[in-house]
């Protein structure tokens, strides 16, 4: 007897036993691989399932075995290597395997349809179309000019006819008079070859020597580079090499909203195939992109976190750009970490990986510090321009009109007379975060979490920043009916209608993510901003990561107060990150620039130190403090917690969870808790955490293995859900 041994993308944490299809051969059985798919059905569906291995044994009565519907690939669609992540990722996440093994393929094959064939979407004519006369179609010039484009060719891609600006509607209305019909065309892919690279100055040109001595082989460097000092250039040169050998680069970086420069940027220097992987794509597109990179067509994939999870045909480069930034960790579902999937990867295929940040992870500092990092330091700007002056600017008592001072104000004004551009930084979008009835003290507060509604007043609405609730904006207090509403405290859109009316004669552009929805909005924005022309950029965190303006001269944040308390232990880490980060977009170009926090705590340790080290300076001391505590990196912490509409029901759970597994927790284990979270009710569910620390990663994996395990023994009634993150980013 032949057993497939399935995963399945379940929550349950195990394996699953079938038959073969009815039909299958022993000579068709005996060619399977792990990795293929196979149609299968699981509690009254059908699902997509990935062999594991075929067995002769399995501990399933033979009455309750099922056969397996289909064999949907004949030879497996990703790589051994690829498999051998999934199932490292799965172990060290404890997360369901075949859950896992989804995230490999684009929503078509996790659905079981087949591929598609391989090359582009494009258009051609039909024999209708190709007899048509040239005069004909005069009403409809854009169709004639579709028309005459595919006589020109015998076949243009989709992507071709949209850079001519014929829609889809006019290839719609084409084919409906089956005048045109659809094709694949072909990749033949292009040979790359890339433009000739910038000058590098002497450090630059060191880190680059380094990394490349290293060899091709796996080796892991951080390249620790102030803002503005060239990192993006070293990375473009080791990709020059890497497809000189022939093989393929992959680039995450943190945002959707970095990609269209990163890609733009790319383009400009090679001649190659780019592939982009990001959740804002269609799953069209997204598809494609995948087939690209698993084909070997695409030379470069850039992407976001879950592109770290791409196939690739010859990899032989990883770069995960911005490294310490919290986007990279999946916070729901699997939670996983691409920064640290993407080190195992390089490992696991042979391959280098390079960790590029200003303000690196204490996390990629540790490991620098225990040997298992090779460290590349960048400590002065590629350009003329020197570093920013940076200067705390003390409001208390003074007046502020949405969120600025006078000085501010003052300061702005200047730099725009001057010609030069203004960043003003507020971590807070919205109109205001509260919206309080003046007579009553009423406070709009979400029904489903334990938050403030924040207003949103160009579009009239009241919206839940957690959860996603909606409501109207209320023209009245529902307690006592008075219509003395008053909005308090700061966000963006507040801002932004001040600076339109004290700054009107120059341009405002506000970004965040209200703002910055449709798609090419970021880039169209760099584009106008990159010309240089004088105005003012206001926006959250959005701003910080990576952009180029170089005609920025000042950079404010408006309240650096918002970021000085919090209740995590990495708060003083993120702020510190934060804050480096917004000064970095001052004085990028031959303009000195400058940077204003605004502040009622001048004096307070962490500004201090923003004011008068450097952020390598700040990293190390704060690394020291968290090895003094047994804190991350030093120590291993993991975060089991429950989400439940009983709010006493998941403390109890969670407290049977500590009284069965403690007896059994390796030496320097412990647990803390069942203790409410920060924000203990949140889209409805009230949710309750339990923390397990450790001294090192072994013991650590050990006690969170006994956790997950003794946990699926526990009943899981009233809505239950419970989950485990390892190595959690936010215990929030």
């Amino acid at each position: 007897m032949s057993i497939f041994r399935l995963a399945i993308p379940s929550p349950l944490r195990r394996q699953f036993d079938y038959l073969p299809p009815e039909g299958m051969s022993r000579a068709q059985i005996d060619s399977l691989q792990p990795g293929v798919r196979l149609r299968v059905p699981f509690s009254g569906r059908e699902l997509t399932g990935y062999l594991l291995e075929v067995c002769a044994q399995t501990d399933v009565p033979a009455s309750s075995l099922k056969p397996a519907l289909e064999l949907l690939d004949e030879t497996p669609l990703v790589d051994p290597q690829l498999l051998q992540l999934c199932h490292w990722a799965a172990a060290y996440y404890h997360h369901p395997l075949g859950e896992v093994y989804s995230t490999l393929f684009p929503k078509r094959l996790r659905e079981g349809k087949p591929r598609l064939p391989p090359g582009s979407p494009g258009w051609q004519l039909t024999a209708r179309g190709k007899g048509l006369p040239e005069e004909a179609l005069p009403r409809s010039p854009r169709q004639a000019q579709a028309i005459s484009l595919l006589r020109q060719q015998a076949h243009i891609t989709a992507a071709e006819l949209k850079k001519n600006e014929i829609s889809n509607t006019v290839l719609r209305a084409l084919q409906e008079k089956q005048l045109i019909e659809p094709c694949v065309i072909s990749d033949h892919s292009l040979t790359p070859r890339s433009n000739p690279g910038l000058a590098l100055n002497d450090e630059q040109a060191v880190a680059l020597q380094s990394i490349k001595a290293a060899g091709a082989g796996f080796s892991c460097h951080l390249l620790e580079g102030v803002t503005g000092s060239g990192k993006t250039e070293i990375y473009l040169q080791l990709i020059a090499d890497c497809l000189r050998r022939g093989q393929q680069a992959l680039v995450l970086v943190p945002e959707i909203g970095l990609t269209p420069q990163t890609l733009a940027r790319f383009q400009q220097r090679f001649d190659a195939d780019i592939a982009v992987l990001h959740s804002g794509l269609t799953d069209g597109p997204r598809y494609l992109a995948w087939e690209a990179a698993r084909s070997g067509a695409a030379h470069i994939v850039i992407g976001t976190r879950s592109a770290v999870f791409t196939p690739l045909a010859k990899p032989g480069l990883f770069i995960v750009d911005e490294e310490h930034d919290g986007s990279y960790k999946q916070q729901d579902g699997f939670r996983y970490s691409a920064r640290d999937v993407a080190v195992k990867r390089a490992h696991i295929h042979g391959c280098p990986i390079l960790l590029g940040s200003a303000t690196p992870s204490l996390e990629s500092i540790h490991n620098v510090e225990a040997g298992r990092y090779q460290h590349q330091q960048l400590t002065r700007r590629a350009s003329s321009g020197g570093m920013p002056d940076i200067r705390a600017l003390d409001v208390r008592k003074k007046v502020l009109q949405a969120g600025l001072s006078d000085t501010l104000i003052a300061a702005v004004e200047e730099k725009l007379q001057q010609g030069q551009q203004v960043l003003l930084f507020l971590n807070r979008r919205g109109y205001a975060p509260t919206l309080q009835c003046h007579d009553c003290g009423w406070v709009a507060e979400c029904r489903a979490c334990d938050a403030r509604l924040t207003v949103h007043r160009r579009r009239r609405r009241l919206r839940c920043h957690h959860c996603g609730a909606t409501s109207a904006l209320h023209r009245q207090c529902p307690q006592c009916h008075s219509e003395r509403l008053l909005a308090a405290g700061l966000g963006t859109e507040q801002t932004e209608d001040f600076l339109h009316t004290r700054f009107k004669q120059w341009p405002i552009h506000r970004v965040d993510s209200d703002s910055m929805q449709s798609k090419g909005a970021m880039q169209a924005l760099a584009d106008e901003i990159n010309r240089g022309e004088p105005g003012i950029l206001l926006g959250t965190q959005m701003l910080t990561k990576g952009h180029h303006f170089p005609a920025v001269s000042l950079v404010a944040v408006i309240d650096a107060d918002a970021l000085l308390f919090s209740a995590d232990f990495r708060g003083e880490e993120r702020m510190a990150q934060l804050l480096t980060q917004v000064a970095g977009r001052a004085g990028r170009a031959d303009i000195a620039g400058s940077v204003i926090l605004q502040t009622h705590y001048p004096d307070h340790p962490a500004l201090l130190a923003m004011l008068h080290t450097s952020y390598a300076e700040q990293a190390r001391a704060m690394l020291r403090r968290r090895q003094e505590s047994g804190l991350p990196p030093a120590g291993q912490l993991v975060l089991m917690r429950t989400d439940c509409p009983n709010a006493e029901y998941g403390e109890q759970f969670l407290q049977t969870l500590r009284s069965r597994s403690t007896p059994r927790l390796p030496a320097g284990a412990r647990l803390i808790g069942p203790l409410p979270s920060p924000m203990q009710r949140r889209a409805g569910k009230y949710r309750c955490q339990l923390l397990l620390t450790a001294p090192d990663r072994r013991s650590a994996q050990a006690a969170a293995g006994l956790l997950v395990a003794t946990a699926e023994t526990l009943s899981t009634r009233q809505g239950l859900s419970w989950s485990i993150d390892v190595d959690p980013q936010d215990v929030f």
